[in-house]
């Protein structure tokens, strides 16, 4: 139960940061996106601080890497754990994975938005 707690918390956090970001850094002139886009960079250059923390030092327990990494990170932007796992598959050279899932998660991520728009047409 701890676990969730901690993920929701993070994830509050992090929703409210990107919420913010995009309220100001939006366009609603011209439709560009910049606070998404900065949120989506800022979110994968933490994630990947925090886990290379975790990993090079060993000295954030799990408890702490459910509430920044994956709670906050996780409200903040998704795009960042899409990043990370690309950094993951291209460190261990599986070039093959790193394609397919950037390619499917791009094309079926665009898609879903597509179709979500289609049905509630």
């Amino acid at each position: 139960m701890k676990q969730f707690f901690l993920v929701f918390i993070g994830g509050g956090f992090g929703s409210v940061l990107r919420y913010i970001i995009g309220k100001y850094l939006n366009s609603t002139e011209t439709g560009i996106p910049y606070g998404t886009f900065a949120a989506n960079i800022l979110g994968s250059l933490l994630i990947g601080v925090i886990l290379g923390f975790a990993a090079k030092n060993n000295s954030l327990s799990q408890s702490q890497i459910l509430l920044l990494a994956t709670g906050f990170c996780g409200g903040f932007t998704t795009f960042s754990t899409f990043a990370y796992e690309n950094h993951v598959f291209l460190k261990a050279g599986d070039f093959t994975s790193f394609a397919v899932y950037t390619i499917a998660s791009f094309i079926i991520g665009f898609l879903a938005v597509f179709l979500g728009m289609f049905l509630v047409k």
